[in-house]
């Protein structure tokens, strides 16, 4: 198959560009690249005689130069499955796609990201999912009786959302999970405030920039309204966060790791399209600009 002509500018997909939108875009122009923002919701894809190709608003038949990937709409199951085909598409076109498809597939999906970190070793809460309610009450009532907290969380879910911290048997019973599916992970934070983890940004394999989030609440997301600290990004945080990156094949990604009371570290979750709007306020650094770099080396 003869590949469409390709246009000089990238797409980075997104629905709400907003201050993460801006910098790419401002970071993009200094190095003497046009960017178009674009929602995947917007992409047409046509499987005909001028061939299998995602057709993107303002480009005509042509493929963009590259790919930056700011946020995937959630929806009805079909939806995502469609705005993903895109992006495996662009990949099998040679389009770069940062990150790709299923980058973004295996970091979105905890349970697949929990498998995949133990798999390779990378030390993670021990986890459990199940779709009975029978089977989540005796897992949780096992832990309960060791005096260990579990939390339910949305298979799907970002920005500490829809996260719930259960220490006995009657919370349990009185929570829906989402989708029918327990999600359920051993609670290993702190038992009294403050609250503390750790976000790592791993770009192109190797951790570049780190921040301590702290909050009077157990959920330390910035979104929730954790306080963003600079921390000296210590060898065995950064070896860690980066086995966690290869773990899942990502081209970027935001780590996170939390110290259980034994002092052991252990990576909570990997963040294929992460936000560093608090990570370049605490630490002062041009993280933008690093991902960019990146993602230009990726393009040439």
């Amino acid at each position: 198959m003869k590949l469409p002509a390709r246009d000089p500018r990238v797409v980075i997909f997104t629905d709400e560009p907003g201050w993460h939108g801006r910098a790419l875009r401002r970071a993009l122009a200094a190095r003497g690249v046009e960017s178009v923002f674009l929602s995947l919701k917007e992409v047409r894809f046509a499987v005909d005689t001028a061939g299998p190709v995602p057709r993107l608003p303002g480009f005509g038949s042509a493929l963009p130069r590259g790919v930056f990937v700011r946020g995937v709409p959630g929806g009805p199951l079909e939806s995502v499955i469609l705005r993903l085909d895109v992006l495996h598409a662009f990949a099998m076109l040679d389009v770069p796609v940062f990150n790709s498809g299923r980058a973004i597939e295996r970091t979105v999906d905890k349970l697949l990201t929990s498998f995949l970190l133990a798999r390779q070793g990378v030390p993670t809460p021990s986890t459990w999912a199940c779709e009975s309610a029978g089977e989540a009450q005796a897992i949780c009532a096992s832990l309960f009786a060791a005096q260990k907290a579990v939390v339910l969380k949305p298979l799907f879910g970002s920005q500490g959302q829809g996260l719930v911290l259960l220490r006995d048997a009657t919370q349990l019973a009185a929570e829906v999970p989402v989708g029918g599916v327990f999600y359920l992970q051993e609670f290993l934070g702190s038992p009294v405030p403050p609250h503390r983890d750790w976000r790592v940004m791993v770009i192109d394999g190797r951790a570049r920039f780190c921040m301590q989030r702290e909050s009077e609440h157990w959920i330390t997301n910035r979104a929730q309204g954790a306080r963003c600290l600079a921390v000296p990004l210590d060898q065995p945080v950064a070896e860690l966060a980066e086995a966690a990156a290869a773990a899942l094949d990502v081209d970027y990604a935001g780590v996170d790791l939390l110290r259980s009371p034994e002092g052991e570290w252990k990576v909570t979750e990997v963040n294929g399209i992460p936000a560093w709007w608090g990570l370049t306020q605490a630490t002062g650094a041009d993280v933008t600009g690093a991902l960019v770099d990146a993602f230009l080396t990726h393009l040439r």
